[in-house]
């Protein structure tokens, strides 16, 4: 059970685009792969959640978060070593951590918790909440925006993770990462 959410040695560097919904995460992730000519990983709990809420009708619950972080982090597992340069990760299981205590009064299952804090990222993007909120089957949240960004920024600062906070157009975040990612490059 644990391998199944333990990142596997890569040769690439690791970032992470963090935050609430609806704050450009996936349009930057896919944009930034691109600009690297690299993989990005998508977020799992997108399509393990949309498939739910297709045929179920129904939304996330506590029993959905072990299979999407072993989902994720197969995904992350499998593309890493697709690469050597970059890794853009849409999310990861720090991200399911806070939305799973945010959602579920303050609870996480320990072995999610557990690989949230110990698999590690080079750099985490925390997406802020200055890109207008937009609807879709999943999202639910958009008069939370200020208190969700917070939890998350909360989770980076309180396990030391190294993090930047992009605000601002689409251009200029994606000119703010380009930069952070150059200069992780040149270590």
């Amino acid at each position: 059970m644990e391998k199944a959410l333990r990142q596997q040695p890569s040769n690439c560097l690791k970032v992470v685009l963090f935050g609430p919904e609806s704050t450009g995460k996936t349009t930057l992730a896919q944009q930034l792969a691109r600009h690297y000519n690299t993989i990005w990983v998508p977020e799992y709990a997108r399509e393990y959640l949309q498939n739910k809420w297709n045929n179920e009708r129904k939304t996330c619950e506590p029993k959905d978060l072990l299979p999407i972080a072993k989902g994720q982090i197969a995904l992350e597992n499998k593309l890493a070593q697709k690469t050597d340069s970059v890794l853009i990760c849409d999310t990861d299981l720090l991200e399911t951590k806070v939305y799973s205590e945010e959602y579920y009064s303050g609870t996480c299952d320990p072995l999610i918790e557990k690989y949230a804090i110990e698999n590690s990222y080079d750099l985490y993007f925390l997406t802020y909440i200055d890109i207008p909120w937009e609807a879709d089957d999943l999202r639910d949240r958009p008069n939370e925006r200020i208190e969700m960004f917070n939890s998350f920024k909360k989770a980076l600062e309180k396990y030391n993770k190294p993090f930047v906070v992009l605000k601002g157009s689409k251009k200029e975040r994606m000119e703010e990462a380009v930069k952070q990612i150059n200069l992780l490059m040149l270590k």
